[in-house]
């Protein structure tokens, strides 16, 4: 199927964030609205068409921090050598390594990721492994019965949800955070996002879930968030799922129709 560009009209609501009085949330309704899943081993072509069983794993999981690594060393340790294919190499070896220069940004040091081997990320189980292909770290979180969260690097468990934070000045001199939930496009990706011959969130194939992204992401968009803006980001889903267009007019004029409405 041919490719959407993401160059499209979208729905977006803003709301304060019920835990911070200095932010507001900005999210995509369109998005969080869609029926994309993953289908990793159900149709993904791989972000390389010479790698298609490789998914988005064949970059290897940057760090987004010394936490991030340390949750996911906790989560290794844990592992089998029956869930990870390459749990020899990786107790031998390590798993993790200095980010490769080309990814590096003009004058940044380099980060951490994940160790890459036969050319892909070490957590990466390939197929015909008894375990099953796919992500280790996802494997333990499902053998554990715990989320993704709390065992894959954060840009694996996000991926392709996006949080992104710019700062807001108003009229009145006053500002606030403006915390963006969206899609991780191929945009997302920086300049190399124009190299991947296939992407997931802009592929008819990946939309095809049973259910909306805000509820099958739950997990992940209450770690992004916290639980009350989720809640609140949750009623705005379905209102507008649902076409309650009335949900998203202007409180004033919600207000206004109210009384108008008393005084019949």
């Amino acid at each position: 199927m041919p490719e959407i560009l993401t160059a499209f009209p979208r729905i977006w609501a803003e709301f304060n964030d019920p835990a911070d009085a200095e932010q507001v949330f900005r999210c995509d309704l369109t998005w969080l609205t869609s029926r994309w899943q993953c289908i990793f081993g159900a149709g993904c072509r791989g972000i390389y068409a010479d790698r298609p069983d490789d998914g988005c794993c064949t970059l290897g999981a940057h760090f987004a921090d010394a936490a991030d690594e340390a949750r996911v060393a906790a989560a290794a340790a844990r592992l089998r050598p029956e869930q990870w294919q390459f749990h020899a190499e990786g107790v031998r070896g390590g798993w993790a390594e200095p980010e490769s220069p080309e990814t590096v940004s003009p004058g940044s040091a380099p980060g951490r990721q994940t160790r890459r081997i036969d050319g892909a990320c070490i957590f990466l189980n390939r197929p015909g492994f008894p375990a099953g292909a796919g992500c280790a770290l996802h494997l333990l979180a499902r053998a554990e019965g715990v989320s993704v969260v709390q065992t894959k690097p954060d840009v694996c468990w996000q991926l392709p949800l996006r949080r992104t934070y710019r700062s807001v000045r108003r009229p009145d001199e006053t500002s606030y955070t403006e915390v963006t939930i969206g899609e991780y496009g191929r945009a997302g990706w920086g300049p190399g996002g124009h190299d991947l011959d296939w992407y997931c969130t802009s592929n008819t194939e990946a939309h095809t879930a049973a259910e909306p992204v805000y509820l099958s992401a739950r997990a992940e968009l209450v770690e992004l968030m916290g639980a009350a803006a989720y809640d609140r980001l949750a009623e705005l889903c379905a209102d507008y799922a649902a076409g309650r267009q009335a949900a998203h007019r202007h409180p004033a004029t919600r207000q206004a129709r109210s009384r108008r409405t008393a005084k019949k």
